[in-house]
């Protein structure tokens, strides 16, 4: 049986609706009208409704390292992206199957709090302490799988390839945790996606961890085996984060990063490029014409002290991208977009600057905040292949209602709602978040909202002891 939403303002990919009627039948949307629909309206929605993002970059487990490596020390002077991976493994080392999943039921809760409907998880945790093989192989993964099924979350789980240290270093101990032959890392692929049936909100894709981690030959083999076992399948990689791996891969396989990926494996739009931060001019204009998304993590970024991605040459070039959350330093929509944007304003002097003028129309006004949302919306949906994306018939039905009546948005109409979220105050306007058609937020809460916040408090007292 089919249900009617009458949404004060629906947003549109080509405008808005005020009202909007949205019939959804079997948690995807039948139909979308400026015009009541025949039929009972089930429920009349207050506020802005806006389709759900996909998180396109999630490390789960690093939501317990936030705000624990803030310090310095005489050895540890100089902090950056090496010295935070020291303090990560060490954690790493504690994780058990009920702390990860823990952890990641919380960071998840968080997500859709924030407006988020799915999230692309790249997993690379596979096993015990020391590299041995839990009795179930994919204990990690079931256990991220259930923390989404638990929350509500869709997700494109992402198990991680990961063979070596670096180009032509071995793995270090806590690595061996991470690590996979290519059979079976292809075994793995194969066992998550059997866990599809009856979870309709999960999808499988690839990772490479990066090219430091796994050679040229692992990266073809793997590829070609994933053309026969799934070739609509996602391909993530971490790619040209810093400098120092730019370095590093340019003197291992003569190429920068991108360029290598460029020449060598033919990028589309299946790709994701994690990070990216480090392109020259060659690699913006390759990258924006293979069609590959562009994953920006910007708060991660500016955690980790990586650098600025370059979006307005990119953006202008016509190249997709999203946004991630990463190491959860933060995991909301506004904070991302907004560090993305003003970001860029500090580095350039300039306001705006993503926004583009309509030539066509003069005196059109380009708003940022919807420039910037419509553009992360796309590229999640791109990146995870989630269903959603978008407010129309035919797609799955992720419906996100911001408060009017919140601090940010008092006083905006549909014309700058979008600015008012994304670029100004700190109250979260998120009150309502349905995926697939069932609400598993209303009024800001979640029914499952106290067990999971205490079960990760018990998991952080027992990490920190």
């Amino acid at each position: 049986m089919s249900i009617i939403y009458e949404v004060e303002h629906l947003h549109q990919p080509d405008g808005w609706l005020s009202p909007g009627y949205v019939e959804i039948d079997g948690g995807v949307i039948s139909s979308v009208s400026a015009q009541r629909p025949d039929g009972e309206i089930t429920e009349r929605l207050r506020g802005f409704g806006v389709p759900g993002l996909s998180n396109l970059h999630s490390h789960a487990f690093q939501r317990a390292l936030a705000g624990r490596t803030e310090f310095v020390t005489t050895a540890r002077a100089e902090d950056n992206l090496w010295t935070w991976r020291k303090e990560m493994y060490r954690m790493v080392d504690r994780l058990t199957p009920e702390a990860y999943e823990a952890i990641a039921a919380q960071v998840y809760l968080e997500m859709l709090q924030f407006g988020m409907t799915a999230v692309c998880e790249f997993h690379y945790v596979h096993h015990l302490a020391g590299g041995a093989a839990h009795a179930n192989p994919a204990e990690m993964s079931d256990r991220l799988i259930s923390a989404a099924m638990r929350t509500g979350l869709g997700m494109t789980i992402l198990p991680v390839l990961y063979a070596h240290g670096g180009i032509g270093k071995p793995l270090e101990a806590t690595q061996k945790r991470f690590a996979h032959s290519v059979d079976a890392y292809l075994k793995l692929i194969e066992t998550l996606r059997g866990r599809r049936a009856g979870n309709s909100n999960l999808r499988v894709g690839v990772a490479l961890h990066s090219l430091r981690a796994v050679t040229p030959d692992e990266v073809r083999a793997t590829l070609a085996a994933m053309k026969t076992i799934d070739p609509q399948a996602r391909l993530h990689i971490h790619v040209s984060e810093t400098t120092h791996e730019v370095a590093e891969v340019e003197a291992g396989l003569g190429a920068r990063p991108v360029q290598w990926l460029i020449d060598n494996v033919g990028l589309s739009p299946d790709w994701c490029l994690v990070h990216a931060t480090h392109l020259d001019n060659s690699e913006i204009a390759g990258l924006a014409a293979s069609g590959a998304v562009a994953g920006i993590c910007p708060l991660t970024e500016a955690t980790m002290g990586d650098g600025f991605f370059p979006l307005v040459e990119y953006h202008a070039a016509g190249g997709a991208f999203g946004i991630g959350t990463d190491s959860h330093y933060c995991t909301s929509t506004a904070e991302e977009l907004r560090m993305l944007e003003c970001g860029k304003r500090l580095e350039l002097r300039r306001r705006n600057v993503i926004a583009r003028p309509d030539a066509a129309h003069p005196e059109h006004e380009v708003h940022t905040g919807r420039v910037l949302f419509d553009a992360a919306l796309a590229g999640g949906e791109q990146a995870s292949a989630q269903g959603g994306g978008a407010l129309v018939a035919g797609r799955r039905a992720d419906l996100v209602m911001l408060d009017p009546d919140s601090n940010p948005l008092l006083g905006h109409g549909p014309q700058t709602v979008l600015d008012a979220w994304l670029l100004s105050g700190t109250q979260n306007p998120v009150r309502d978040v349905m995926v697939a058609g069932k609400w598993v937020i209303r009024d800001r809460h979640h029914r499952q909202e106290a067990a999971v916040r205490d079960d990760y408090r018990r998991t952080m007292a027992a990490l920190a002891g």
